[in-house]
């Protein structure tokens, strides 16, 4: 959401800096992503200015240029070489002045020079009104009329050059009493003026408006459950043309196109005070009647935009006297009720619609509009006619229009606020600390929640009706928290506990166990959406009422989204990764399934790149090792087979008891090439409700340290290229109880083996726990291992 700082000025007064402002409109949840600059014009036409062409020659060698002679001001007369064909003596003329910045239309621009042109000096240029940013045309030069423009002046003298700063405010969808300059500035107010910083806050409130003739129009609002308040007014002897330049410069800041004064009017009160407004052609309503209610399921309507649509049944629309539909209400026009070049008079609406009827007709239709976006979430019930009427009046001062008769209104029950109790006690056992209890008040205030009532250890309250997101103690607590502000909250300076016992039929506990080890060995958790976009939809659980495509199914792997965590932090120049996540997946087969999972993500080095270490990518091994360092905990017996899981490009599967317990592997190119990630990931989970049925005493087990060596030898061997480490490392552990530990340690495929060949460097720690090896029982144990290799695997000691 875009806000503009002289639009939120309108509202609220104070000195604070743009970087201020950012700063607390973040504190208190309305997080700037950034915030621009902003120019009506690029360049605000600085170094432009109004000349005076005193002589006008053909250039000597070119047929199409003329030399002319310019005085700038201040008795400054330079010569410029100009192509234009109108380009006369005695024209009063724009200048753009040697170290000007001219500005095309996607914000390149080029600075101008003194320089020659086809041998002859130039210094400045003559300006058409596109190269200035102040037009379309590129006919000519702009001549200026000589009693308007002065010689010499700045050129933007005679411009509304606007300069704004544009606050990218990343708004949580619950927040829709801030989805408009308006919120803005009253929660920014909150925080100031609970904090003792300056301000002065305009309030919008309730007026009348003058009203002249009679109003022939008919409302019938025929379901008040669908909306519970409507109000509509006739606005008369319009001139529908383009809008003067400020409210222009007020939407372009923001983002939006202006179109005519009418639209930009509902548009201007929208994003100013939070209300979406329709204006309909009076003349094209028939019997000069407007009826609220559902249409039939099945009939067709053909939106603003020109697409047939058929209707579910379950729309709110806004219909004529004869029925006939004109509008989805609060979602989009019809293509045969809209304002156009030709309208005189208009009805305009502003409403309050049910917002999950709303909700489910934009999503019917698959529209999101910004009138549809506010709805859905709720808008306040109380801005209706106060938006309405300074919408009339804006009409009636730019486009000439006049309010005829009275407003008509629907609003037979009022729609109270919401009563919440507030406990002292609640605040205090959340916060860890106590807040002065006159401070919380005065946040209340400030919060525009009235205190009904004073109770023991605590507050009656109401709530106002534009807060749909506080209906709760707990929401009441937040916002309290949120004006005190989370930074006054200091943390505790020593933190107590007691060890508990494990309990082995408690998962979270195994979960916990988990995280913290990956977060010793500097893994960051992260916590992604259930719902997604799959690209194979087989055994997907589909969302009926999807909020977008993109979230219309159950997520059947967490790996999805651990790769755009990567790609989102890639791009973001932070390329070495370790990820985790705790989640569910889902699947539909005879029945709906759902699993918790453990998924592990690396990317990039395994650690930071220093002089001793400066390449350590991470590798399979790494992977595998984080997998083995946590189902270590369980003491079971794993067989590694290779995987089929065509997400990977080479992948193990560990099996204990029959059932996998993991998966692991090197991330296939299209999945990374899918996710936008250009280097290598390794990706394992990790079956925790699988492992959770395996926690037993017998699994923990506990020995004493040896008192004796481990003694290592190495092997260098070749093998068929078809042959798995998985297949040695389980015929080896068969060999000798004396081998405790066997790794490999490099693999070589390549340059001077021969074909079909690959060379495994194996190591093996042997270890007696009653004495000492002595170096015949250790060649033993070698001998037997090469020989069972040679009979098994075909393998040649290098």
């Amino acid at each position: 959401m875009k806000i503009a700082d002289s639009w939120l000025k309108k509202y609220i007064t104070t000195e604070i800096s743009t970087e201020k402002i950012s700063e607390y409109l973040t504190d208190i949840g309305l997080e700037v992503e950034g915030a621009d600059a902003f120019e009506s014009v690029k360049g605000s036409l600085e170094g432009v200015v109004v000349g005076k062409v005193l002589t006008c020659e053909k250039h000597p060698n070119a047929d199409k240029l003329n030399i002319t002679t310019v005085n700038i001001g201040k008795d400054t007369i330079v010569q410029i070489v100009c192509g234009a064909p109108n380009v006369a003596a005695g024209q009063n003329v724009p200048v753009a002045t040697v170290g000007t910045k001219i500005y095309n239309a996607t914000g390149e621009f080029f600075e101008i020079k003194e320089a020659k042109i086809r041998g002859e000096k130039s210094v400045g240029m003559i300006c058409a009104e596109d190269e200035l940013g102040i037009g379309e045309s590129h006919d000519g030069i702009m001549i200026l009329d000589a009693e308007k423009y002065e010689g010499g002046e700045a050129f933007s003298k005679y411009f509304e050059v606007e300069k704004d700063i544009v606050y990218e405010i990343g708004l949580t969808p619950n927040r829709t009493d801030a989805m408009s300059h308006y919120g803005v500035a009253r929660d920014l107010n909150a925080y100031l003026a609970s904090n003792q910083i300056t301000t002065s806050f305009s309030k919008v409130a309730k007026k009348s408006i003058e009203i002249q003739g009679e109003n022939d129009f008919k409302l019938i609002v025929e379901d008040e459950n669908l909306c519970p308040r409507y109000l509509g007014a006739v606005v008369e002897n319009l001139t529908i043309e383009d809008s003067p330049v400020w409210l222009k410069n007020k939407l372009k800041a923001i983002g939006l196109s202006p179109i005519n004064n009418v639209v930009d009017v509902t548009n201007f009160i929208l994003h100013g005070l939070g209300q979406p407004l329709h204006a309909f052609d009076a003349e094209k309503i028939a019997g000069n009647t407007i009826k609220v209610g559902a249409n039939n399921f099945g009939s067709n309507f053909t939106t603003l935009d020109g697409v047939e649509r058929t209707l579910s049944g379950a729309e709110i629309m806004i219909k004529d006297g004869n029925d006939e539909p004109m509008c989805i209400a609060g979602v989009f026009g019809g293509a045969n009720s809209g304002v156009s070049a030709d309208t005189k008079t208009i009805f305009l609406e502003s409403a309050y619609f049910n917002p999950v009827a709303v909700r489910k007709a934009a999503k019917f239709h698959g529209l999101n509009t910004d009138a549809s976006f506010r709805f859905e979430r709720g808008v306040d019930p109380n801005m209706t006619k106060i938006a309405l009427i300074e919408a009339v009046e804006m009409l009636a001062e730019i486009a000439g229009g006049n309010l005829k008769g009275d407003i008509l209104e629907f609003y037979p029950k009022k729609i109270e606020n919401h009563y919440v109790v507030f406990r002292y006690s609640k605040l205090d056992q959340i916060l860890g600390a106590t807040i002065h209890r006159e401070k919380i008040k005065e946040i209340l205030k400030h919060l525009e929640i009235e205190i009904l009532n004073e109770i023991q250890n605590g507050l009656e309250l109401s709530i106002p009706a534009y807060r749909a997101d506080v209906t709760r103690e707990i929401d009441v607590i937040e916002e309290i928290l949120r004006i005190y502000g989370y930074n006054k909250i200091s943390s505790p300076q020593k933190i107590s506990f007691t060890p508990v016992k494990v309990d082995l039929d408690d998962q979270n506990q195994l979960e916990n166990n988990f995280a913290r080890t990956l977060q010793s060995v500097g893994f960051n958790e992260v916590m992604n959406n259930s719902l997604t976009a799959v690209k194979d939809e087989t055994d997907a659980v589909k969302i009926l009422n999807p909020l977008s495509k993109d979230l219309s199914c159950m997520r059947k792997s967490l790996l999805e989204g651990l790769l755009h965590n990567a790609a989102y932090n890639i791009n973001r120049k932070s390329a070495d990764l370790k990820f985790f996540e705790l989640g569910k997946i889902y699947h539909k087969k005879e029945k709906y399934l759902e699993r918790k999972q453990l998924a592990i993500l690396i990317t990039g080095r395994n650690v930071a790149e220093n002089w001793l270490v400066p390449q350590s990518s991470s590798t399979f091994s790494n992977i595998k090792s984080y997998v083995n360092v946590l189902l270590s905990k369980f003491n079971l017996d794993i067989e590694e087979i290779p995987s089929e899981d065509d997400r990977f490009s080479e992948g193990l599967d560990f099996i204990s008891k029959g059932k996998t317990i993991a998966k692991l592997g090197k991330v296939s190119p299209q999945m990374l090439k899918d996710a936008d990630v250009a280097q290598d990931c390794y990706y394992a989970e990790i079956e925790l409700e699988t492992l959770q049925s395996f926690r037993t005493k017998e699994n923990f087990k506990f020995q004493e340290i040896s008192k004796f060596n481990k003694i290592k030898r190495d092997l260098a061997l070749l093998v068929n290229q078809d042959v798995t480490y998985a297949s040695m490392h389980s015929k080896a552990s068969t060999v000798s109880k004396l081998i405790k530990e066997i790794n490999l340690f490099d693999v070589y495929e390549g340059k001077n083996l021969p074909e079909g060949k690959k060379s495994y460097a194996m190591s093996f720690e042997l270890l007696d726990e009653q004495k000492t090896l002595e170096e015949k029982e250790i060649s033993a144990v070698m001998n037997k291992l090469i020989k069972t290799f040679e009979k098994e695997f075909d393998a040649v000691l290098r």
